[in-house]
């Protein structure tokens, strides 16, 4: 990240300098991958939609709060702890474009009363199944290269 937007951040309130809790990160990761796990084993379907996908998009963000807090940061919005996901080194970069649509379809969901589908569900599942396992295990490894540094 740019250190002119994360000082813009900083002043804008959308971002909190913190320690780096490592615990906290470990933790952030483990309850990101175990709640996909469990909605992930819940059956699709109309009634449903709405809540798996909130989770997943929980997940999800769980991850960018995770990787802000290894450079010290904590987000303050939604926003903020999607924007760091975007410059994860996943294999396949194109699928990070849809993170702010999914943050769309979250925000219509849980302000607006809109029931998500099941093609949309599909669509985090699938993002998740692509790109979140894979962010997981580069995060893990960013936290390995810090301890290893002694940092």
């Amino acid at each position: 990240m740019n250190q002119d937007y994360i000082k813009r951040l900083l002043k804008e309130e959308r971002l909190k300098i913190r320690s780096r809790d490592f615990q906290k990160i470990k933790s952030l990761l483990s309850a990101s991958q175990s709640n996909a796990e469990v909605v992930l084993s819940i059956e699709l379907h109309e009634k449903s939609a709405t809540v798996i996908f909130r989770e997943i998009y929980e997940s999800i963000r769980q991850l960018g709060d995770a990787k802000w807090g290894i450079q010290g940061y904590e987000p303050l919005d939604h926003d903020i702890s999607l924007e760091i996901l975007k410059n994860i080194p996943i294999k396949n970069k194109i699928e990070l474009n849809f993170l702010d649509r999914f943050r769309k379809i979250r925000n219509d969901a849980n302000y607006r009363g809109f029931k998500v589908t099941e093609l949309q569900v599909k669509e985090i599942i699938s993002f998740w199944n692509k790109g979140g396992l894979e962010t997981i295990e580069l995060i893990k490894k960013n936290l390995g290269n810090i301890f290893n540094r002694g940092g």
